[in-house]
């Protein structure tokens, strides 16, 4: 199937999906999950990235810190989850990217304006994940 954000493929449970160059990472994976009723899956990718948005929690603050790197980097790698908070996709993600001069910057991707190509995996699980707010911790967890 092919929409303005992503083009993807479906073996059984796993889907292969090729996000749109100049497409904001974050949205095409949101969408592609809604349209395909994934409520509950992991995520792996490879890609190519002209800006990306990392966050890195505060557990003394329970707040996220956030800092915006406007640079063509490597997706080395993209690993996340798919779940439910109130009653939408919920889409936790980390990367890896690597930087022209070979260092590497991680951590918890908010946004990625992809520049080249992205290539994900979503693999599917039978059923929804639910997530709530835990007060102690200050993050979303798993609600089981």
């Amino acid at each position: 199937m092919k929409t303005t954000l992503y083009t993807y493929r479906r073996f059984g449970d796993r889907y292969v999906v090729s996000v749109a160059n100049h497409a904001e990472l974050s949205e095409a994976i949101m969408s592609f999950c809604t349209a395909t009723g994934i409520a509950a899956g992991s995520i792996t990718g490879i890609g190519a990235v002209n800006e990306a948005t990392l966050r890195f929690f505060d557990p003394a603050t329970k707040r996220y810190v956030d800092k915006t790197f406007a640079e063509q980097m490597e997706v080395a790698n993209l690993t996340g989850n798919v779940s439910q908070m109130n009653g939408r996709p919920y889409i936790h993600l980390h990367c890896v990217l690597g930087r022209a001069d070979y260092s590497a910057l991680a951590g918890h991707l908010l946004t990625a304006h992809i520049n080249g190509a992205c290539e994900i995996e979503v693999s599917a699980l039978d059923g929804s994940v639910g997530r709530r707010y835990d007060e102690e911790t200050g993050l979303n967890m798993y609600d089981f």
